[in-house]
């Protein structure tokens, strides 16, 4: 691989992480994409978790059992800058709003071979100090049902199990928050 392909292959890697991926590249068809509040009114109800191999950090949870909760569903990977970039935005909403009815759902949805290593999950949830539950969709089939793309993405689903929010990548931290602030009627 050159280094001029090597570049280029970055860059549409980046694009892919922050959701500006051309057509054609990373499986996209040519089509406009919605925009995230458009998404979310498209999915209706959050769609159930499944496939899941592993849970931690609790037992396995279902969208019927969060009813009458707020639930920050944030998929991600331990592998991925990005997501790691977020992870101290996603521990601190769940710290803030937790007592509140704020129910925080990890899905760690691997993209290389290493990162299916229930092992090297738990070792990541240590190191960043992740204490809400974790799902582990290795074989992506909790990412298939919400129809995800991208690492990492948020979904904000309200009290009787409707998605009202989509985020993906970096960043809107202070709209996610407010967004979680208003649905459970708290002033922040």
């Amino acid at each position: 691989m050159t280094i001029r392909s090597l570049a280029t292959s970055v860059s549409v890697i980046a694009l892919c992480l922050i959701g500006a991926a051309p057509a054609g590249v990373a499986g996209e068809v040519g089509r406009e994409q919605a925009t995230p509040f458009e998404v979310a009114a498209l999915q209706g109800t959050a769609p159930n978790f499944v496939g899941i191999t592993n849970w931690f950090n609790s037992a396995p949870l279902s969208m019927a059992n969060l009813r009458g909760k707020v639930v920050l569903v944030d998929f991600w990977t331990y592998g991925c800058v990005n997501c790691v970039n977020t992870l101290p935005h996603v521990t601190q909403l769940y710290a803030k709003y937790r007592d509140r009815g704020l129910v925080v759902v990890g899905v760690h949805t691997p993209e290389f071979p290493f990162e299916r290593s229930a092992a090297n999950v738990q070792a990541a949830l240590k190191r960043h100090g992740i204490t809400y539950p974790v799902a582990q969709d290795n074989d992506s089939q909790t990412w298939n049902a919400y129809g995800n793309q991208y690492w990492p993405s948020q979904y904000i689903v309200d009290q009787n199990g409707r998605i009202v929010f989509h985020h993906d990548g970096e960043g809107r931290y202070e709209e996610i928050d407010r967004v979680i602030g208003r649905l459970l009627n708290v002033n922040s």
